[in-house]
């Protein structure tokens, strides 16, 4: 299990929507994601609503899942809020992408990427998911069973199988997942 950065209080603030560390949140953070908006062609009111998204956005990880912060939040909120804003000026494509501002940036290089690899791995995380659902219940239940750490002799007498069959099978489930995913339209953005 993941081991809790201290700035995990942060988010446990927007789980419990306490109103006192939310504000300290924004006085602490907001400026960071300012600077960056309107510096790549955004303005006041861009970064306010690029701030919102980016605490939503955390709040329903933190709500659909056992997320656990792992990195300082401020890095791991500037790179949600980095990403936002680069999806919104792709979509209007009329404004430059720029990576403007990540040199004045304060943080240290480790924190950048340990907040870099978070998103990247909850980006990974969402993908999987929404593709293992799109499989069949057995596959499902097979990859649940096996994934569980069981032995596949044990999850064969579990099935109802023999070892070969579920062997065999696991291995088309597994392609048939990597293939999904491969698939799906958010796999060139994520490095693998």
């Amino acid at each position: 299990m993941a081991v809790p950065h201290p700035d995990n209080k942060y988010i446990t603030a927007l789980l419990q929507n306490d109103a006192i560390r939310i504000n300290e949140i924004y006085k602490q953070f907001s400026g960071v994601v300012k600077k960056y908006v309107i510096k790549n062609g955004g303005n006041l009111d861009d970064a306010a609503d690029i701030m919102q998204e980016g605490l939503m956005a955390i709040y329903h990880k933190a709500v659909n899942t056992s997320f656990v912060l792992t990195c300082p939040f401020e890095a791991f909120l500037y790179t949600v809020c980095k990403n936002l804003w680069l999806m919104q000026l792709r979509k209007k494509s009329s404004q430059p992408v720029t990576n403007a501002g990540d040199t004045q940036y304060e943080l240290k290089e480790d924190e950048m990427q340990q907040a870099e690899t978070a998103v990247t791995n909850n980006e990974r995380h969402k993908l999987l998911e929404q593709n293992f659902a799109a499989l069949g219940e057995s596959c499902k239940e097979l990859l649940r069973l096996a994934w569980s750490g069981k032995p596949l002799e044990e999850v064969a007498t579990l099935m109802n199988n023999t070892y070969g069959y579920i062997r065999k099978k696991k291995s088309e489930c597994t392609g048939k997942l990597a293939e999904l995913i491969k698939q799906s339209p958010g796999y060139k953005n994520l490095s693998w």
